[in-house]
């Protein structure tokens, strides 16, 4: 799969993956950002993505970021629909106690590329009955 990229400037780091058997390549940050205490911010990458038709790009979090300073991606997995165009830019989410500081060419989260499948809905009077019926949250164990 070819994903085009543009650059706001040819400073900002094409998105890489880390390993061979990497499924999400890390992208960086393209400014300097603080994500407060226990607060969020929507930090830039300067990128641009051309997403082939039938694919997203989801922006999930980095499991350092998350393990080491508590930071993680807000609405994880965060998607980018292959017809949009504009800025990709990363919800950071802080849930620890002290600010983080983000630099621009600081990893901050990982692109992981999936197929989509668009549903067709009918309406129904009746739904199909199964074991489990309309138990929800945490109805299947703990």
């Amino acid at each position: 799969m070819i994903v085009k990229i543009k650059r706001s400037w040819n400073g900002i780091a094409v998105p890489a993956y880390q390993t061979p058997g990497s499924a999400g390549c890390d992208v960086q940050a393209s400014e300097k950002k603080t994500v407060p205490a226990r607060g969020i911010a929507i930090v830039g990458t300067g990128l641009f993505l051309e997403v082939p038709s039938g694919y997203e790009c989801q922006v999930r979090p980095r499991s350092g970021l998350a393990a080491k300073h508590g930071v993680t991606v807000l609405n994880a997995p965060g998607t980018l629909d292959s017809d949009y165009r504009g800025e990709l830019r990363v919800i950071l989410a802080n849930h620890s106690d002290t600010d983080f500081e983000i630099e621009a060419g600081d990893r901050i989260a990982q692109l992981v590329f999936a197929p989509v499948v668009q549903a067709q809905f009918e309406l129904a009077d009746e739904l199909s009955e199964t074991k489990r019926g309309s138990g929800g949250f945490g109805s299947t164990g703990v």
